[in-house]
């Protein structure tokens, strides 16, 4: 796992599949989103590096329901004491109450899609918190739920106005170029959803897959989003 510096209070935590990110409030932190099943270790063993302590873990904030996403948010939290935070219509998938919904794929998705599920299956996960649009969360200065349905029907992205940060989650994707995310649902709501984060126009955008953005953010995401 790769550590990478976003802004001093900022890094993101890069997995073979996807990426999670650490956001700091003085000792205090918050995880947006959590890796695979198997990346609470690593998670735990890089703040400690970056010489952070993982009892700090306040909140992880699950972006989506997909296992990369969530699968190591259960074990950290029992581990830390730490609330989980989902939208709530994703919440059901998190808990393993419902499957999650098959995205509807384009043809040169398949392969992508193929590889995409060697991440591990996760555990049924406890939600502590769901979340709506417009909810304010307790750190980063007060962050905002920005519901982005289309990926999945309770994707969010995670907006701290004071800080021009945004975290996408699977919305948008900045892996080669920024682009719609893929392994949608519904791909009207996802294209809405695109047009509504790039709208916030920040100046560091965070991705669930790809490097974050830090240079001409706003313009680059609204000639992307269309």
């Amino acid at each position: 796992m790769d550590t990478v510096e976003v802004l001093p209070q900022l890094h993101m935590f890069r997995f073979p599949i996807g990426q999670a990110y650490v956001w700091r409030d003085g000792a205090d932190l918050t995880l947006i989103d959590a890796g695979d099943v198997h990346a609470a270790g690593a998670i735990e063993g890089a703040l400690r590096r970056l010489g952070l302590d993982p009892g700090r873990i306040r909140r992880i904030v699950l972006t989506h329901g997909h296992r990369d996403h969530y699968g190591a948010a259960q074990e950290l939290a029992d581990r830390h004491g730490s609330e989980i935070l989902a939208h709530r219509a994703d919440a059901p998938y998190v808990r393993g109450e419902e499957p999650v919904p098959d995205p509807v794929l384009h043809d040169w998705e398949r392969p992508l899609y193929t590889h995409a599920l060697t991440v591990p299956e996760a555990p049924p996960t406890r939600v502590d918190q769901e979340l709506e649009d417009g909810d304010e969360l307790s750190f980063g200065g007060g962050a905002r739920v920005v519901h982005s349905p289309g990926h999945t029907p309770g994707s969010i992205g995670v907006h701290l106005p004071g800080h021009g940060v945004l975290f996408t989650g699977d919305s948008v994707a900045g892996v080669g170029r920024v682009m719609q995310g893929v392994f949608n649902t519904d791909h009207a709501q996802a294209r809405s959803s695109f047009r509504r984060l790039a709208a916030l126009a920040p100046s560091v955008t965070c991705f669930g897959h790809g490097d974050p953005l830090t240079i001409d953010a706003p313009a680059v995401l609204r000639a992307a989003a269309g």
